[in-house]
C-alpha cells in the first residue's frame, strides 16, 4: 500500500514541478523568440493571391488577480450549524493570483485556437470556520477561451481550474468530530465558469462571471462527502506584451490555415491509485478501515477529426483491490473483520467509447463503458471516466482521471502516464 501512495505522491509532485518549470521556460521564451517579421513573396506579373508568411512571434503572457464570492451548497447538517460553532457555514471568500500564456502570434496554434490561454494559479479560501475546515490554499492549472464576441470590446468566454488544495482540517474522531465532510488534508480542486471579458485597453482586461467549485479526495480517505460551491467572481488581467488589435487582424488575414492531417493515433495509458471502500453489511454500508490498491491500463485507438476533437474506442483492464470485499457477522465490542475475495473477482476487462476535446497542452476526455470479462459483484454495471491529459512531449502525457460507477457511485482515481503513437498533429508553435 505504501508503494501506491508513494507513486501517487511522486506523480503529484512531478505534475506541480512540471507546471512551474513550464511557466518559467515560457517567460524566458517571451524574451528570446524574435518578433513577428513579414516576408512578402510577390512576383512581378503574378496575379495569383499573395500570402505573407510570418515567423512566429513572442508568447503573450499575462498576470491576473481575482476575488470570488461563493455560496456553499449545504449537503450535510455540518453546513447547517451542526458543528462546534453552532453556526451555519454558507459563504466562502477567495483571492486568486494567476499567470497565463497565449501561443505566439503568427503560429499555427494562434490561428487555430485564437485567444485561448493556459496557466497556473494560486488561491486562498476562507469559509469562516478555520478551526474545523481550515483556510486551505490551492495550486491549480487553468485554461480558458472566448466563446462569442458580444461587442467590439466585450466577449463571453469560459475557464476551468484543476489542481490540489491543502491546509484543510480533516475529520478526527476526537479533535474534529463534527466535520464529516473532509477526510484528508490534501484534496482535489475543480472549478468551471463563464466569464464576461471587457478590454479596457490593449493591455488591461476586466473580467466578471459565475462559477461552480468542487473539493474531493477521490475516495482516498474517509469521509469524502465533498464540498461544493457556486458563486461570482471579478478580476483584472494585465497583458505584459499584447500587440495592437488592428495589427493582429491584418496579420491573421494574411495567414493561410494549414489543413489538418486526419489520422488514427493510439493512446496507451498506465495508472494507479488507492481507495477506501464502504462494504455492504445487511443492507447498511460499513466503512472498511483499509486502503486498497487500484492498478489499471487502457489502449485506445482514437480518430483525430481535426485540431480540436478526437474520438474512438478503448479496451480497459483493471485490478481493483476493493472490489467484492466483504465482511461477516461480528460480536459487539470486537473489531469487525473485512475479507478479500479471490484475485479473479477483483480483475476485469472492459470496452468503452471515448471522446476528447483538444486544446493547447491539455485534452479533456470522457468515456462510457462496461466490463465484458469479470466475475460479477462490484464489477457489473457501467463505468464512466473523466480525464485530463497534460502534454509532456509529442508522444507522452500525464493522465489525471476519475472513474464513476453507474453514473453516480464514486469509484477511484486514475493517476498515471500515457504514450501516444502515430501522432501526426502539426506543431502549434510553427
Amino acid at each position: 500500500m505504501m508503494f501506491f501512495k508513494s507513486v501517487y505522491l511522486y506523480v503529484i509532485l512531478h505534475i506541480q514541478s512540471f507546471v512551474w518549470r513550464t511557466a518559467v521556460v515560457t517567460c524566458l521564451c517571451c524574451y528570446v523568440i524574435s518578433p513577428v517579421i513579414a516576408q512578402d513573396s510577390a512576383m512581378e506579373g503574378d496575379t495569383s493571391t499573395q500570402v505573407s508568411i510570418f515567423k512566429p512571434g513572442r508568447f503573450v503572457h499575462s498576470l491576473g488577480a481575482e476575488f470570488r464570492y461563493s455560496r456553499v451548497i449545504p449537503n450535510l447538517p455540518f453546513f447547517d450549524g451542526d458543528n462546534a460553532m453552532s453556526k451555519p457555514i454558507r459563504n466562502a471568500f477567495t483571492g486568486h493570483l494567476k499567470y497565463a500564456v497565449r501561443l505566439p502570434e503568427g503560429s499555427l496554434g494562434r490561428q487555430v485556437y485564437g485567444d485561448s490561454y493556459q496557466g497556473i494559479g494560486v488561491a486562498r479560501f476562507h469559509f469562516g470556520n478555520k478551526e474545523e475546515l481550515g483556510n486551505p490554499v490551492a495550486v491549480y492549472l487553468f485554461q480558458g477561451a472566448p466563446i462569442a464576441k458580444l461587442a467590439p470590446r466585450l466577449s463571453l468566454g469560459y475557464e476551468w481550474n484543476f489542481g490540489l488544495s491543502t491546509g484543510w482540517k480533516p475529520y478526527d474522531q476526537y479533535e474534529n468530530p463534527y466535520n464529516i465532510v473532509i477526510g484528508s488534508r490534501l484534496n482535489a480542486y475543480i472549478n468551471v465558469g463563464l466569464l464576461l471579458n471587457w478590454k479596457a485597453s490593449r493591455s488591461v482586461e476586466i473580467q466578471a462571471g459565475a462559477d461552480i467549485s468542487h473539493f474531493s479526495n477521490g475516495n482516498t480517505a474517509f469521509p469524502n462527502a465533498g464540498l461544493n460551491m457556486f458563486g461570482t467572481k471579478v478580476g483584472m488581467v494585465y497583458h505584459v506584451n499584447n500587440s495592437d488589435e488592428q495589427l493582429r487582424k491584418q496579420r491573421q488575414s494574411l495567414l493561410a490555415l494549414r489543413p489538418f492531417p486526419k489520422h488514427i493515433s493510439y493512446d496507451m495509458v498506465f495508472f494507479g491509485a488507492w481507495r477506501r471502500k464502504g462494504v455492504d453489511f445487511f443492507g447498511q454500508p460499513v466503512a472498511s478501515p483499509h486502503a486498497y490498491p487500484v492498478v489499471g491500463a487502457y489502449f485506445a485507438p482514437m480518430y483525430n477529426f481535426g485540431y480540436r476533437f478526437r474520438a474512438g474506442v478503448s479496451i480497459d483492464g483493471i485490478y481493483d483491490g476493493s472490489a467484492n470485499v466483504y465482511t461477516e457477522d461480528y460480536i459487539v465490542g470486537t473489531e469487525q473483520e473485512f475479507f478479500k475475495p479471490a484475485l479473479n473477482r477483483q480483475m476485469a476487462i472492459g470496452f468503452s467509447g471515448r471522446a476528447e476535446y483538444v486544446m493547447p497542452l491539455f485534452s479533456i476526455g470522457v468515456g462510457i463503458g462496461a466490463n465484458a470479462i469479470h466475475k460479477g459483484g462490484d464489477l457489473t454495471g457501467t463505468y464512466q471516466t473523466f480525464a485530463l491529459k497534460i502534454g509532456v512531449t509529442k508522444s507522452s502525457f500525464l493522465h489525471i482521471g476519475y472513474n464513476l460507477k453507474d453514473f453516480h457511485e464514486p469509484n477511484f482515481l486514475m493517476i498515471g502516464l500515457g504514450f501516444r503513437f502515430n501522432n501526426q498533429r502539426p506543431s502549434l508553435l510553427h
